[in-house]
């Protein structure tokens, strides 16, 4: 398991994820957005009155638990607020991170 940083034009949140997400990430979360498009269940996202989809990193983290991984859990580790990028602690900098 690894480390990543995901957002939702809010906190920035760490989660550890499998190293295989971590590795791709980009490509597991574009998976994910195309997924709740085209997936019946994608449909409780979606806010009809609205006309669109809403979602944010923790349901990413529920469909690689119970779609993609799910031998493999991915968990929350901590939030690092509602900051800048640059204002991202030394010691996290080098994960990959993604926004949804």
């Amino acid at each position: 398991m690894k480390n990543v940083i995901l957002s939702a034009d809010g906190d920035y949140k760490v989660y550890s994820v499998p190293d295989k997400v971590s590795d791709d990430l980009e490509k597991y979360c574009l998976e994910f957005e195309k997924w709740l498009y085209t997936s019946p269940e994608g449909e409780k996202y979606y806010l009809k009155q609205y006309g669109m989809f809403a979602y944010d990193e923790s349901d990413f983290i529920e469909w690689l638990n119970k779609y993609k991984f799910p031998n493999q859990a991915s968990f929350f580790v901590e939030n690092l607020g509602n900051i800048c990028w640059k204002d991202i602690p030394e010691r996290c900098k080098e994960y990959p991170d993604f926004n949804f």
